[in-house]
């Protein structure tokens, strides 16, 4: 079993900053992805950034250019520095992780229980 915490949450104003921390324990063998999602009530969770194996980060449209995806499977923590937030991105954001044996085809998923993220004036 491997097990999420996330942290950095909280509430910012149109244009502030925040960072979000994930950090991966337990039985780690491989960590073949590692990713940041966020939920609306109402709407489905979707992907923000996200790291697969030793690959470049990847992100949505929504967050390109403002969001930034550090740290990754090689060690267990993945940051998520968020700068010039918007009201759009007011969500619950959801650490997210895929780990397996060496060599597998179906890595399992794994999800922290989320963080609130909250931009208002």
């Amino acid at each position: 079993q491997v097990q999420l915490v996330e942290s950095g949450g909280g509430l910012v104003q149109p244009g502030g900053s925040l960072r979000l921390s994930c950090v991966a324990s337990g039985r780690i063998r491989k960590i073949y992805e590692m990713a940041w999602y966020r939920q609306t009530p109402g709407n489905e969770r979707e992907l923000v950034a996200r790291i697969v194996d030793f690959g470049s980060p990847t992100y949505s449209n929504a967050v390109t250019g403002r969001f930034t995806l550090s740290g990754g499977n090689a060690k267990n923590t993945l940051v998520l520095q968020m700068n010039n937030l918007k009201l759009e991105d007011t969500a619950v954001y959801y650490c997210y992780v895929k780990e397996g044996p060496l060599w597998s085809l179906t890595p399992q998923p794994y999800w922290g229980k989320g963080t609130q993220v909250t931009v208002s004036s």
